[in-house]
């Protein structure tokens, strides 16, 4: 009886072998460190998604039918497409193993040459402040801050904004650290206070633009005044929520101490924020509201 049973589990496993090499006789080795990402419709996607926010977008402001319709399912189809595409990627990076050292420099340098294009663009909108603040024309009473302005008090909301920001920095700091020492509960308190102070400093930052007695039509004083607070405060609106993806993904353990390269983004962004604000309150607040 055993003499009859032996061929049969040897054929049996040579039968599963010879399949196995089937199944991977396509596959090439790779002999480098790179991800080749494989083919994904959600480029296609989201490009649509955002041209028809576009579309829909102009359509509003210049008040044709249904524009608001059309603004509101493209912004929903891009926020589909970004969170099921960055799914693929967090699965690829932390189920796939896709993501080795060579990738993760790559995305690190990605990631500087990100910031260093928000820079710029900040740039811009400074320049344009300090144009109009240095030289004030006639055409506001060449004097700075113009006729008719009440500027904010710097001492007040702005200073308290400092402390939270400059405090979450710290806390992020904390629970980077943390990260990379494997101390995981430590780690989690750094990121709940770190989120906590963004959310503390938009709500304070929304209650300061409903109280302030001028808009952004109001000299170019408003204009300057609202494009830099505002697109800042849209930065941190944005870094908060890349901070709870974070939090989420630290949750579900897919940070190690040697590979937490969505962490160290999310970090990045978030100081770079920390310095904009720094740069706002004293150029903003401070010198500009004398």
């Amino acid at each position: 009886m055993h003499s009859q049973t032996t061929p049969i589990n040897a054929t049996h496993a040579a039968s599963v072998a010879s399949l196995h090499s089937m199944d991977h006789s396509h596959e090439k080795p790779q002999n480098h460190p790179f991800h080749l990402v494989d083919p994904s419709p959600w480029p296609l996607f989201c490009s649509i998604a955002a041209f028809s926010s576009t579309v829909g977008g102009v359509m509003y402001f210049h008040g044709y039918q249904n524009g608001g319709s059309v603004l509101g399912f493209g912004i929903c189809m891009l926020v589909y497409g970004m969170a099921i595409w960055w799914r693929d990627v967090l699965r690829e990076a932390t189920f796939g193993g896709h993501h080795t050292k060579a990738v993760q420099r790559g995305l690190r340098f990605g990631m500087v040459l990100f910031i260093v294009s928000e820079i710029m663009f900040f740039f811009a909108f400074f320049w344009a402040f300090f144009h109009s603040s240095l030289s004030p024309t006639v055409e506001i009473g060449a004097v700075w801050p113009p006729h008719g302005i009440l500027t904010p008090d710097p001492w007040s909301i702005p200073l308290l904004n400092t402390v939270f920001l400059l405090s979450s920095g710290a806390s992020l700091t904390w629970a980077h650290h943390a990260i990379v020492a494997g101390f995981r509960k430590q780690a989690i308190t750094g990121m709940i206070c770190t989120i906590v102070l963004g959310m503390v400093f938009t709500g304070f930052q929304v209650f300061e633009y409903m109280e302030l007695p001028f808009t952004i039509s109001d000299s170019v004083y408003g204009s300057c005044f609202y494009l830099l607070t505002g697109f800042h405060g849209f930065h941190v609106l944005v870094g908060t929520l890349f901070l709870i993806v974070c939090f989420l993904r630290l949750l579900a353990h897919h940070f190690t101490p040697h590979h937490h390269i969505g962490f160290e983004a999310a970090a990045w962004y978030w100081h770079f924020v920390d310095v904009v604000w720094l740069l706002v309150f004293l150029a903003v607040y401070w010198w500009g509201g004398k």
